[in-house]
């Protein structure tokens, strides 16, 4: 099983708080662009375009850094489901991965944070970002295993399980974040293996699959 980072594992209010305060104006406003932004199922990073046309994202992380302002994300960021989530799967001898898209800080930052997992992988340390095939082609060879044997867990359904599908993966959606409540598309999300509010009952489920060959009613 492979799980997505950002509002599968992480929180990322803080975060988007702090970019927020970056441009300069109110995270009220922020949100609410970065909310129409996704449902027009444009790419989450055109949000800056819209504050300050031209903005370079790779360089402003780097002025934030010098300014002792390094985007960030720590313990109190995790969602509480995760670590019980993670360490019930391994204690089904499941292998656990991470896999997103997510710089080399924010890598760096998860190994720190040192969760029961057995593989982590980004697209800064991977040099191949989803939704691209490549980049789930990359998660199989980690997990060395056949695509239907690998769950892979997001919050997306256009960058996370609509790609992980196409490949031949199961899929289980986490609906929390903007994402996880805001796209739609039925074709994917009849195809999911899970469809969860949170990481809680996961784990549970799993055992339940793998026991019976199927979800119990």
């Amino acid at each position: 099983m492979f799980f997505d980072v950002g509002e599968v594992l992480v929180n990322e209010t803080r975060e988007y708080g702090t970019w927020a305060d970056w441009l300069g104006v109110s995270r009220h406003e922020f949100s609410a662009v970065f909310g129409s932004v996704i449902a027009a199922g444009r790419d989450y990073r055109d949000v800056f375009q819209v504050f300050r046309p031209g903005f370079n994202l790779t360089a402003e992380r780097q002025r934030r850094a010098e300014a002792g302002k390094p985007e960030t994300f720590d313990e109190r960021d995790l969602y509480p489901d995760v670590r019980d989530c993670l360490s019930a799967l391994r204690r089904q001898r499941i292998l656990v991965g991470v896999s997103g898209n997510q710089t080399a800080r924010a890598e760096g930052i998860l190994r720190d944070l040192d969760l029961p997992l057995d593989v982590l992988g980004t697209s800064s340390s991977w040099g191949v970002e989803k939704p691209s095939e490549g980049f789930f082609s990359r998660l199989l060879a980690e997990a060395d295993a056949l695509s239907e044997n690998v769950l892979y867990v997001g919050d997306r359904l256009d960058w996370d399980v609509r790609p992980a599908q196409a490949l031949g993966l199961k899929t289980a959606l986490i609906r929390r974040g903007p994402w996880g409540r805001i796209l739609k598309d039925a074709d994917a999300e009849q195809a999911l293996l899970f469809d969860l509010p949170d990481l809680r009952d996961l784990a549970n489920l799993v055992e339940q699959h793998n026991a019976i060959g199927e979800v119990a009613p």
